[in-house]
């Protein structure tokens, strides 16, 4: 599985890493811990540019998080919480996930967008709450990119390390990338049957 990674990074470039870093703040269960690294590793194997892969990383993940800053602006934290109740679980979304996310933002303030992009648990859900609270676009897009410019890069230098223990790296990474594909199908999975059969309940 690690190798077959590496290969459709290497296959799609830079267009390849943006639409899945885009995809990963859109889409919760898609992990930037396993795009990234393995965007560094193939950059260090000349590939591609590292620099480059943390450029375009960064802007889809930015580019990714405008929906939900937008949606938040739109729909304020009333509708977005109806709209996470009926649609969410496609998107493993929860009422209560969009409140955790507005008490964060509530906690930290306006920082809390920059800080919220280096947590895995909050930074795809920290632009709902910066959409609800009128947070200026110049400002969302600053504190946006500079946390996803951060997250990116230590991802990214963490696959370009390991690049140098090639032979080793893709003999443990193997089995390992293949249970982490797994376990993000199955969580999804439990997330949509919960959510699904929760709002029934109610």
């Amino acid at each position: 599985m690690f190798d077959k990674i590496v290969e459709i990074v290497s296959a799609f470039g830079y267009i390849g890493v943006f639409l899945l870093m885009l995809l990963e703040n859109i889409f919760p269960p898609i992990p930037s811990e396993l795009i990234m690294p393995l965007a560094g590793f193939v950059a260090a194997r000349g590939d591609l540019n590292f620099i480059a892969v943390i450029l375009v990383g960064t802007a889809g993940s930015v580019v990714g998080a405008l929906p939900w800053y937008y949606a938040g602006a739109k729909l304020g934290q009333a509708r977005m919480k109806r709209f996470a109740e009926r649609w969410g679980h496609w998107l493993t979304l929860s009422p209560e996930d969009v409140d955790k996310a507005s008490e964060w933002f509530d906690r930290h303030g306006k920082g809390a967008v920059f800080f919220g992009r280096l947590i895995p648990a909050v930074r795809t859900l920290i632009s709902v709450p910066a959409g609800i609270a009128g947070m200026s676009m110049t400002k969302f897009l600053i504190y946006s990119t500079l946390g996803s410019l951060i997250w990116t890069a230590l991802l990214a230098l963490a696959g370009y390390l390991l690049e140098s223990q090639y032979e080793k790296v893709s003999e443990y990474m193997n089995p390992i990338s293949t249970g982490v594909v797994v376990l993000m199908v199955l969580y999804y999975l439990y997330r949509l049957i919960r959510q699904r059969f929760g709002r029934k309940e109610h």
